[in-house]
């Protein structure tokens, strides 16, 4: 790895075995003492999508420094690519997976959680047996209940779950990738940007987990991951006591204006920052604006 291959991320990734013989990338960067932040990519992201907040909240220089941990989940990133006989793609080993680094690292104290994407998903999921250490959020385009019934399922993601053809091709030409490299922006990607992002998934292996978690998104009862959904969605207004910032781009075609529409429902007191010229990847598109907005909020809702 380099910084010619990943621009803007300085980073030297850590490694242990989340499970036998599966090793789990991540990184974790500022002060041991630090406040913990914990940032969950979707897909299909890796920790790359996090590289700027990363340099801002881990840097002492900055002001506050903070302990920020950031995995790339099992076949995403860096991290290993196990075939299905050895891992199962579900958002529930995702979860497992989190609270396995957690322990590794030691980390049993308070945290902020950072979701987008799936990591709503996987970190919401995560908290539903310890809401008591999750002191603040900080959420940027993801979900963490079901589909709306106003909002019909997008057919891009329909190719993959549902369609032999599209996770062929998803799998073969790294389709999934590429179309949110240029779909997922509002703002044009620099080509080494672009690159940094769909690297990881370039070829049949390397691209299984993007097609996996496709593969599991939850639209009813029957889908694996459909009760942690539920769940999660019955509990999400008990987060409305603490700090919540939403960060969000309106262009999403998945995480569109349902979706934020579910999160103020639940959590009308959050401290909301949305873009009519931001895209899915919100971060990316809005980096100048919403790592300094972030920061702010962390700084005016200490612990």
């Amino acid at each position: 790895m380099s910084e010619v291959a990943y621009p803007e991320y300085p980073f030297t990734p850590k490694r242990f075995d989340v499970r036998p013989g599966i090793a789990m990338s991540y990184l974790d960067e500022g002060p041991r003492d630090g406040e913990v932040i914990v940032m969950l990519h979707g897909n299909p992201s890796w920790s790359y999508y996090w590289r700027r907040l990363v340099s801002d909240l881990a840097a002492p220089a900055a002001g506050k420094a903070y302990r920020c941990i950031v995995p790339d989940h099992v076949g995403m990133g860096l991290s290993d690519r196990p075939g299905d006989d050895d891992y199962t793609y579900t958002l529930q080993s995702r979860i497992d997976d989190l609270e396995a680094l957690l322990a590794h690292l030691g980390v049993d104290g308070p945290v902020t959680l950072a979701v987008h994407d799936w990591g709503g998903m996987i970190g919401f999921g995560w908290a539903l047996k310890q809401r008591q250490r999750v002191r603040r959020l900080v959420i940027l385009n993801t979900a963490a209940f079901p589909l709306p019934a106003a909002k019909p399922m997008p057919w891009q993601l329909s190719l993959g779950r549902d369609s032999r053809i599209g996770g062929f091709m998803i799998r073969a030409f790294n389709l999934f990738a590429r179309g949110a490299t240029r779909i997922g922006v509002s703002r044009r990607m620099p080509p080494g940007v672009r690159r940094a992002f769909e690297a990881p998934y370039n070829g049949w292996r390397n691209a299984i987990s993007t097609l996996r978690f496709m593969q599991d998104i939850p639209l009813g009862e029957g889908d694996r991951a459909w009760s942690l959904l539920v769940e999660s969605a019955q509990v999400l207004h008990e987060y409305n006591d603490r700090p919540v910032f939403i960060g969000w781009g309106l262009r999403d075609f998945v995480f569109d204006r349902h979706f934020l529409d579910g999160f103020l429902a639940a959590l009308p007191d959050a401290e909301v920052h949305a873009f009519e010229d931001a895209n899915h990847y919100v971060l990316q598109d809005k980096a100048e604006v919403l790592v300094p907005a972030i920061r702010a909020f962390l700084e005016r809702n200490r612990l």
